[in-house]
C-alpha cells in the first residue's frame, strides 16, 4: 500500500504521497486528486530510477487530511501534516536527499533540451524556459532559509550548485521532527516541498515543449 496524505482547500485538493517526497498532484475533489497521482506514477517513476530506487506503489491508504487555503487553491502545497512532525532517521534522510537530487538533475537536463520558448499553457500563458529555472533557483532559496541555508540571489551556475549542495546537506542531516530552525520547516515537509517544486515545472517544461 502507498501512505497517501490529503491537502483539502477550499476548491482544490492535493494528494501527496507520504513516503515519495514530489510525488503530490491535485484536483478539483478528493477522488480526482488521486486519480492525477496514479496518472502520474510512471513519470515519478523516472525520478525515483534516477536515484536509484525500485519504485512500485500499491493502492493509496489516505493516512491524513490536512487543511489547505488559498495557496492549494492556486495549485501549491502548504500545509504541514501532522506526520511530518515524525523523526527522520539517518536512511530516510539519505533516500530522501537522493530523490531530490534526481529531480534536480532532471530539471536542468530538461532545460537544456528545450528552446527558450515554449508552448503557451492551457490558459495561454506560463513562462518561457529561462524565466521558469530562474523561477526554480529563486524559490528553491526561499524555501532552503526554511531550513537554515542562506544564501544571496546568483545569476550563474556556480551559485546555484554551492545553494543546492548546502540544502541537499541540511536534508540529509536526522532530524527530530520538530523545523530545523526557528519560523522554519520540519526536515520532511521542506524536502517535499522542494521536490514537489521542482518537479511540477519539470513535467510542466516537458509538456509545454514545442512539438517536434
Amino acid at each position: 500500500m502507498t501512505d497517501v496524505y490529503l491537502e483539502v482547500g477550499p476548491k482544490k485538493v492535493f494528494a501527496c504521497s507520504v513516503e515519495w517526497p514530489g510525488w503530490c498532484r491535485i484536483g478539483k475533489s478528493e477522488e480526482l486528486a488521486l486519480d492525477a497521482l496514479a496518472d502520474y506514477a510512471p513519470r515519478y517513476r523516472v525520478i525515483a530510477e534516477r536515484a536509484g530506487l525500485v519504485f512500485e506503489p500499491g493502492d493509496p491508504v489516505i493516512v491524513e487530511r490536512a487543511r489547505g487555503g488559498t495557496t492549494t487553491d492556486f495549485g501549491a502545497i502548504e500545509a504541514i501534516p501532522r506526520l511530518d512532525g515524525k523523526p527522520v532517521d539517518a536512511a530516510e534522510a539519505g533516500r530522501t536527499v537522493a530523490l531530490v537530487r534526481a529531480g534536480w538533475e532532471l530539471f536542468d537536463e530538461a532545460v537544456a533540451g528545450s528552446p527558450d520558448e515554449l508552448r503557451k499553457g492551457p490558459r495561454g500563458g506560463g513562462r518561457d524556459r529561462d524565466k521558469m529555472a530562474a523561477h526554480v533557483a529563486e524559490a528553491e532559496r526561499a524555501y532552503a532559509r526554511k531550513v537554515g541555508v542562506r544564501h544571496r540571489p546568483f545569476r550563474d551556475p556556480s551559485g546555484l550548485a554551492a545553494m543546492r549542495a548546502d540544502l541537499a546537506g541540511a536534508l540529509a542531516t536526522p532530524s527530530d521532527g520538530m523545523p530545523v530552525v526557528s519560523g522554519g520547516w520540519p526536515a520532511r515537509y521542506a524536502a517535499r516541498r522542494i521536490a514537489w517544486h521542482v518537479v511540477d515545472h519539470l513535467w510542466e517544461m516537458e509538456d509545454r515543449r514545442p512539438a517536434p
